[in-house]
């Protein structure tokens, strides 16, 4: 059962690894992200930010997606993040289930737009989100499990 899934360009930190795992009840984290899964010392990093008594797995996204329609992960409460709202609307494209996307992280960089106090967005990453809202994806800012929750198309319009 997916529990959350979530966009962090931080992966795997605090907020995530005790915060939302506690409150949810996660009891595995699969990170799908290309470039971690073949970056040894990434994932080595990663596994020590994982809290005790919750798997972690990192598959690149496309073992991700055949992992998570194959009902591989069903038997786990599961924690999905993501790096990027590219492979958010991925993964939200090739997994039917997915209906709800937590939109934690994104970082700043030339060209973004503020649209909450951590999340950053491009022209290209704001027709994602509009898509993704399109195919009734529903994409919620919020850092953490106590935070009011706030509708990302609401905040970029």
């Amino acid at each position: 059962m997916i529990n959350l899934v979530r966009i962090d360009h931080r992966l795997l930190h605090g907020q995530v690894a005790f915060a939302w795992t506690k409150s949810l009840g996660t009891d595995c984290i699969l990170i799908a992200n290309d470039e971690v899964a073949k970056d040894s010392l990434r994932m080595s990093a990663l596994r020590m930010a994982a809290p005790s008594g919750v798997k972690l797995v990192i598959k690149s996204l496309e073992d991700s997606i055949k992992a998570l329609n194959s009902g591989a992960t069903d038997k786990y409460r599961l924690m999905i993040i993501v790096e990027s709202i590219k492979d958010a609307d991925e993964l939200t494209k090739q997994v039917t289930t997915i209906k709800e996307v937590n939109l934690g992280g994104v970082k700043a960089e030339n060209g973004k737009k503020q649209i909450s106090m951590a999340v950053f967005v491009s022209p290209d990453e704001i027709e994602r989100l509009k898509d993704m809202n399109d195919r009734g994806i529903s994409i919620e800012v919020k850092m953490v499990p106590e935070d009011k929750g706030q509708n990302a198309i609401d905040l970029i319009k």
